[in-house]
């Protein structure tokens, strides 16, 4: 797994938190998803954006990302907005959301990450092809590279979409859900590949749904119900009294799941 592309803008600053979100706030017509939330992020860490479904996570991160337009507040990325750092933020959306009919082969989704930091014609197709393969190959599915993406398993979706991001060499990684419904094959390849950027030093900030596995994986935790419950370390955010004012009594603790597993290897 390898930096690709100089250093940004974003992290040549004084080492600010790599998310500050500060009194944000979304509203879809009259209902409003998210209310007046604010937390941070501290750099290099695994952050888990955790709550009961309809609690807001999704719509936090698209706000953030400037994909939704906030009501109010604003969200720094490395002490900058979104659109001043782009390059430097790389998103992973749920697997929901991509047209998986598309005709595209894995590694023309994969080379996209690539030109993402330099622009289409900032980097020649060879060479967007070779760091494409070699994040495919990182992550185990090199041999894939010419299949339909829409011809994989979701297990193997997953990874493409991860090396397309790992490909685009930024510094902060936001996924939506990037565990959910694979196996646990393709689970621990994921979850070795989270391991990994943290310890080169990256920030990845993650939806997840799976509370068995979060004291395992994360380092920090956001709790959402549609406002910030808890936000800090994960051992902190995870108290019985937190999770109860989240969740209510939807809280309950079920065996682990194929990524619960991989998350205690």
């Amino acid at each position: 797994m390898t930096r690709h592309g100089g250093t940004s803008a974003c992290s040549r600053s004084a080492q600010p938190p790599a998310l500050l979100v500060r009194n944000l706030s979304v509203s879809y017509g009259a209902r409003r998803a998210v209310s007046g939330c604010s937390f941070e992020v501290p750099r290099g860490s695994i952050a888990g954006i955790l709550g009961p479904n309809g609690s807001g996570k999704t719509t936090l991160l698209k706000a953030c990302l400037g994909l939704l337009p906030a009501e109010s507040g604003s969200a720094l990325f490395g002490g900058k907005a979104i659109a001043a750092c782009r390059p430097d933020v790389a998103y992973m959306p749920q697997r929901e959301s991509v047209d998986w009919d598309f005709p595209i082969s894995a590694l023309d989704v994969v080379s996209m990450g690539a030109h993402v930091r330099t622009g289409w014609l900032g980097l020649r197709t060879r060479e967007a092809r070779r760091i494409a393969l070699q994040e495919m190959a990182t992550l185990g599915i090199a041999e894939l590279a010419e299949r339909p993406v829409g011809a994989l398993s979701g297990g193997q979706q997953q990874r493409v979409f991860l090396a397309r991001a790992l490909a685009q060499g930024a510094s902060t990684y936001v996924m939506d859900e990037p565990l959910a419904s694979v196996d646990a094959a393709s689970a621990q390849v994921v979850i070795d590949a989270l391991r990994e950027m943290r310890r080169a030093g990256r920030t990845v900030i993650m939806v997840h749904h799976d509370l068995d596995m979060a004291r395992e994986l994360f380092d920090w935790a956001v709790l959402l119900a549609g406002r910030v419950v808890s936000a800090g370390p994960i051992g902190d955010v995870m108290s019985e009294a937190n999770l109860r004012a989240a969740y209510g009594g939807r809280l309950v603790m079920v065996g682990a799941s194929p990524a619960a597993e991989a998350a205690h290897v």
